[in-house]
């Protein structure tokens, strides 16, 4: 072999080897990217995949994503009264789903200075964090029905991502029960206060704030309505205006009313007539059974995406957002409309609760302020108009179409 030949030989031959070790080096990084990527074992991670996983429940067929569906705002996906659980997914529950949205800026339950209530979680409040929330569901007899702390931690041990677990709680977490519970809670505690799907604030009327878009001429008649003191007066309960940190409005300022709804007989538990669900004074919570001034007053929710809802208020005794508005500016004009006749064609008013509580009612604000042979606050156009403007309040608000879902991704 000529010496230039062995030369440019062995060239080809270095220029190969170093080539492949070019590849080989991509390769390997490549590989560690493609690792690095993979989400870490985190308390967000493991509170989603707990948020998600029926396996918890003994029926094997319910999670919290059964009954806080991401695709309706993290409510129920049905227009049902109560969703029911257990073992055979057959025992009925006692009031209506509530949406989770927002629920990260929620505060824990106590008496303003003039002893108006306010603050926690749940429909009464009963809960003081969304930790101490998540416990519920995962005991409840009509939900997942898991009786006892143990039974719970039992089935999160043999979940898919126990592993995880234990590298982000310690090897032996499983051994302290009441403590591997408590970490459960806590993951989902952050998941729902760090995903932003949870509280995207991404709706028409967060990009009308931000002066991204304009509402529409009804939308305004709407929202004129809706901030009107002698018309919707929807503010009083449900601020529309950003706080004073500039951050933008809920829709709840965490108190509670008393609507007087009536009586829904699709709660199989209303059977009993001798039942009443009173709220803030019972029967789930019993610390303030001796509030009697308290009893049937439920929590203001937000009205963030409360046209997604197919049931509404707590009893879930109306299915369309338009016949509930309209009971709140009928209730007192027309009764006839919403509650039972007597023998002598008198409607029986407030007959969800006790005779003796009917006095808790809200009968004097706006727009509840009216009598029979009045007129309503609204009529039906602006019925008509309010229902409107309440549909800008869906998260996943897309300029482009004009259109709002509530599971719309924020990367839109």
């Amino acid at each position: 072999m000529h010496l230039k030949s062995f030369h440019h030989t062995r060239a080809l031959r270095r220029a190969h080897n170093i080539f492949a070790c070019c590849l080989l080096a991509f390769a390997s990084i490549a590989l560690a990217q493609a690792q690095s990527t993979t989400p870490p074992a985190t308390p967000v991670a493991l509170g989603k995949a707990i948020f998600f996983d029926p396996s918890l429940s003994v029926s094997g067929k319910m999670s919290c994503a059964t009954c806080h569906d991401p695709a309706h705002a993290h409510a129920q996906s049905n227009a049902l009264a109560v969703q029911s659980g257990g073992a055979f997914l057959d025992v009925p529950g006692f009031r209506a789903v509530p949406s989770l949205r927002y629920l990260n800026l929620g505060i824990a339950f106590h008496f303003e200075s003039d002893g108006t209530p306010a603050g926690g979680f749940n429909r009464d409040g009963r809960a003081n964090s969304l930790l101490e929330q998540a416990e519920r569901p995962l005991l409840a007899p009509h939900e997942m029905a898991n009786g006892t702390h143990a039974e719970t931690v039992a089935r999160l041990a043999n979940a898919s991502y126990a592993d995880d677990f234990r590298r982000v709680f310690g090897n032996n977490v499983f051994d302290d029960i009441d403590g591997a519970f408590f970490r459960m809670q806590f993951a989902l505690e952050k998941y729902e206060a760090t995903d932003p799907g949870f509280h995207p604030f991404d709706s028409k009327y967060d990009y009308f704030l931000a002066g991204k878009v304009k509402l529409s001429a009804q939308e305004l008649r709407g929202f004129s309505l809706f901030n009107r003191p002698d018309k919707g007066k929807c503010l009083g309960c449900h601020p529309s205006t950003r706080g004073s940190d500039g951050s933008p409005p809920v829709f709840t300022d965490y108190t509670y009313d008393n609507l007087g709804l009536p009586r829904n007989t699709a709660i199989a538990a209303n059977a009993d007539a001798a039942y009443y669900d009173l709220g803030l004074c019972g029967p789930f919570r019993a610390d303030l059974a001796d509030h009697t001034d308290l009893c049937g007053a439920f929590k203001v929710p937000t009205l963030r995406n409360v046209a997604t809802r197919q049931v509404f208020f707590h009893n879930g005794s109306f299915t369309t957002l338009t016949d509930a508005i309209r009971f709140y500016v009928r209730r007192d004009t027309n009764p006839e409309q919403f509650y039972p006749l007597d023998a002598n064609g008198v409607a029986q008013k407030f007959n969800d609760l006790p005779v003796e509580f009917h006095k808790n009612v809200n009968t004097s604000e706006v727009p509840y302020d009216r009598h029979p042979g009045e007129a309503p606050r609204l009529n039906e156009d602006e019925i008509a108009d309010l229902v409107v403007f309440l549909q800008t309040l869906t998260d996943g608000y897309d300029a482009l179409s004009n259109t709002a879902d509530p599971a719309r991704s924020l990367n839109k």
